[in-house]
């Protein structure tokens, strides 16, 4: 059938998603018409405002600006955070969970999604060469320490192993997270008290 334009664009962009493939993204988009002019006004302005969104330059993480000067996060510009112990994560929302825990009071850095077979892609080896520099310039060469906070998988120990050869010579102090969380287990899906407790128990 061959479906009208704005239907077609919709699907189109919304099927680019994570977990949204075209079919998902098509019923989707009858749901939103089905929903009433006013929610898609609604929804619309949702979208725009994660315009107004940045990336830190330090962590890679999102922030809303207070002004167009403002170039990091609320973590990485709170000085009472300890910023000599990184905590490197996959995902946004792997940072999100362990700042949940109030149980860690370092900094975080966004390594973005790797790869199973462990090869680091452009955008993460330059991503890589960030954190290093901020340590170079900002720690005095090292780190307290680098916990290296992937999900406890074959791959992402794999991972893990390879950034831990990466940073090894720019860390006192190279940890994982405890293993609160069961093996095969994603942070992101984990309850705040297994990740506090991953994270106290880090080793």
């Amino acid at each position: 059938m061959n479906l009208p334009d704005p239907i077609k664009n919709f699907i189109h962009h919304i099927s680019k998603l994570p977990s949204i493939g075209p079919r998902q993204a098509t019923r989707l988009s009858f749901f939103v018409i089905n929903s009433g002019k006013n929610e898609i006004k609604d929804i619309k302005k949702s979208f725009e405002e994660l315009e107004k969104m940045n990336i830190c330059e330090k962590c890679f993480f999102v922030f809303l600006p207070k002004n167009s000067s403002d170039k990091i996060c609320e973590i990485c510009s709170d000085g009472k955070r300890n910023h000599k112990i990184i905590a490197i994560v996959e995902k946004e929302t792997d940072l999100i969970s362990l700042e949940n825990t109030n149980k860690f009071n370092g900094v975080y850095f966004i390594i973005g999604n790797l790869q199973k077979n462990g090869v680091l892609r452009t955008e993460q080896r330059n991503r890589l060469a960030k954190l290093k520099n901020i340590i170079q310039k900002e720690l005095g060469g090292q780190a307290d320490e680098i916990i290296i906070a992937m999900n406890p998988t074959t791959y992402g120990d794999f991972n893990a192993s390879i950034l831990a050869k990466e940073l090894n010579d720019f860390s006192k102090k190279i940890t994982r997270l405890g293993r609160g969380i069961p093996t095969g287990g994603e942070i992101e899906f984990a309850d705040e008290e297994t990740l506090g407790n991953a994270i106290e128990r880090r080793m």
